[in-house]
């Protein structure tokens, strides 16, 4: 399996809070998203990545480090993430998992969505009380499979919202791929999720709950500030509780094993 993260954009509606640097390198506590993206990735066995970068290409070739392939999208300003997809599908055929740069997200989903009995899927957050608007990408999904996925559904029909991360078998990565082609040259400015749609009338692209695990998507400064104040610390927490039981059968398997050879 590779992975690939999409990170060409600026992410101008967070200039307030990070300046002219790229959306995928603001700081979420001491570290990017790029850098958490990419950690995570490792963390889940997955050594062969990609990033697709485009607005301050070589500051994000710096981060990423020599252990991580770089593409550039030279045209990161009048395109959008199915053309930085695109420009990385020679490297794609055997399967992949591809990200948003802008998601800030529990180990556990990812996690989740690699270990899921399906070749293809997406992770999706269920809709509770929240009311959508015309910024969230909304899924409808019938019987555990997506059944449309755009920012204009009506907000009634939605089931719940992309994550911005997904996955595709070797299979799955062709039709993808086969959509990509056709929809690129007249749709150069379309989201990567129009492919997602397109695909899902072929073949089941399957949903998996994101199951109360704390995410977001950070694409204005409120979406930052929450993500420093509410969301890291969640994530943060649930992995130091996570940890405990862990650290406490260690010891105990460590002190039978002393008691053993007294």
């Amino acid at each position: 399996m590779k992975a690939v993260i999409l990170a060409a954009g600026r992410g101008g509606r967070l200039s307030e809070v990070i300046g002219d640097l790229p959306k995928c390198l603001a700081r979420i506590g001491a570290v990017t998203l790029l850098e958490r993206q990419i950690a995570a990735i490792r963390a889940a066995g997955i050594g062969d990545v990609t990033v697709v970068a485009g607005y301050r290409s070589n500051d994000v070739r710096r981060v990423c480090g020599p252990h991580v392939q770089l593409l550039e999208n030279p045209h990161y300003a009048t395109t959008n993430s199915l053309y930085s997809l695109w420009l990385a599908r020679d490297a794609l055929t055997d399967g992949f998992v591809v990200f948003n740069c802008d998601v800030l997200f529990h180990q556990q989903l990812l996690s989740d969505l690699l270990t899921a009995r399906y070749d293809d899927a997406l992770l999706m957050c269920p809709r509770g009380d929240e009311r959508y608007s015309d910024e969230e990408m909304k899924v409808r999904v019938r019987a555990g499979r997506v059944v449309d996925i755009s920012k204009a559904i009506d907000v009634d029909d939605a089931d719940g919202e992309n994550v911005g991360i997904a996955k595709f078998g070797a299979l799955g990565a062709h039709v993808l791929l086969e959509e990509a082609d056709r929809l690129v040259p007249t749709g150069r400015t379309a989201w990567l999720p129009a492919a997602f749609a397109a695909f899902s009338r072929r073949r089941p692209l399957h949903v998996v709950d994101t199951r109360g695990f704390p995410w977001i998507e950070i694409d204005f400064p409120e979406d930052y500030w929450r993500a420093c104040a509410h969301v890291l610390p969640s994530i943060e927490a649930q992995a130091v509780a996570r940890r405990a039981p862990q650290a406490a059968a260690a010891s105990a398997t460590a002190s039978g094993r002393t008691l053993h050879h007294v």
